[in-house]
């Protein structure tokens, strides 16, 4: 120890700039000076330790073996959200039975019911339909939009209200929504070069720049197409038959995604919601999806 060197009452270094103790630890020639902790920060650190243990009494805590301490004041947070639940539902349960009483037709054409109808619907799309048609119903390649007024089977409230309870192609429903086209290429109900002539001719309902359909590509779609999509192309929602004039496509729109959904038609589905869903919430679904835009 130099000449220079202090110690204070306990033994260690002062610091001869501070004149305060040093604590013995040292870094790099830096020492760590001994000063005391403010008397409000002690104070408040130890009311943060009464109230920590205060609370672990009064409320849930401490995590067991299958479940938690109850505390004495007995609360839980899904109790509370439970009852306050049961106390929406009970203040909507008059107009909840209204909306399960009346068609949905009457529900659109009643004000209150259909304001009602439209935030609940809302709620419901965005939990059980936005993954498939997106958060703003845009929809996707094989996923259709919500908001243009282009349906497949149909956009009245009430053709929407049955899409929704009983779905597309549902596997367990009988009266779902069903059609399917057939496999053109894959069992060569059309030779490759038949099938090339229909596309151009279908690309070109829809203004797409597409030669080599001609004639012979509009008896084809006579012959083969008409039946479903009709004889100008413009759709057939009685049975689920897309417009083909509309330039919007469910698969994409060029010459090839028609092609080959010619050749090999993809099939999408739809789940029958009435499986899942109350009537209630199906008909708040028909009355959201029927307002965004597109319905008839």
């Amino acid at each position: 120890m130099s000449g220079n060197d202090k110690t204070g009452p306990s033994g260690k270094d002062v610091d001869q700039a501070s004149g305060v103790e040093t604590t013995g630890h040292e870094w790099d020639g830096i020492k760590e000076l001994n000063n005391p902790l403010p008397r409000w920060w002690l104070w408040t650190f130890y009311g943060c330790i009464v109230w920590a243990i205060g609370y672990t009494v009064l409320f849930p805590a401490w995590p067991l073996v299958s479940s938690a301490t109850s505390g004495v004041l007995g609360y839980s947070s899904r109790t509370d959200l439970a009852n306050t639940m049961a106390a929406v539902q009970e203040a909507n349960s008059g107009v909840v039975s209204r909306i399960v009483q009346a068609p949905v037709a009457e529900i659109l054409a009643d004000p209150e019911l259909a304001r009602f109808a439209t935030a609940a619907g809302a709620s419901a799309y965005k939990v059980n339909c936005s993954q498939c048609h997106g958060t703003g119903a845009a929809g996707g390649p094989g996923y259709p939009n919500l908001n243009d007024d282009a349906w497949i089977w149909g956009g009245s409230i009430d053709e929407i209200y049955t899409t929704i309870a009983h779905g597309v192609r549902s596997p367990t429903d009988p009266d779902t929504r069903y059609n399917i086209m057939p496999n053109f290429g894959a069992d060569q109900l059309l030779d490759a070069p038949s099938i090339k002539q229909v596309a151009a001719y279908v690309a070109g309902l829809s203004g797409l720049d597409a030669t080599g359909g001609g004639p012979e590509g509009a008896q084809l779609f006579a012959d083969n197409c008409a039946a479903c999509h009709g004889e100008a192309g413009v759709g057939m929602p009685e049975i689920g038959g897309p417009d083909l004039t509309d330039k919007i496509w469910l698969y994409e729109g060029s010459l090839e995604s028609i092609t080959a959904q010619i050749e090999r038609p993809r099939h999408g589905m739809m789940p029958a919601w009435s499986e899942k869903l109350d009537d209630a919430t199906i008909k708040e679904l028909a009355v959201y999806v029927h307002g965004l835009g597109g319905g008839l």
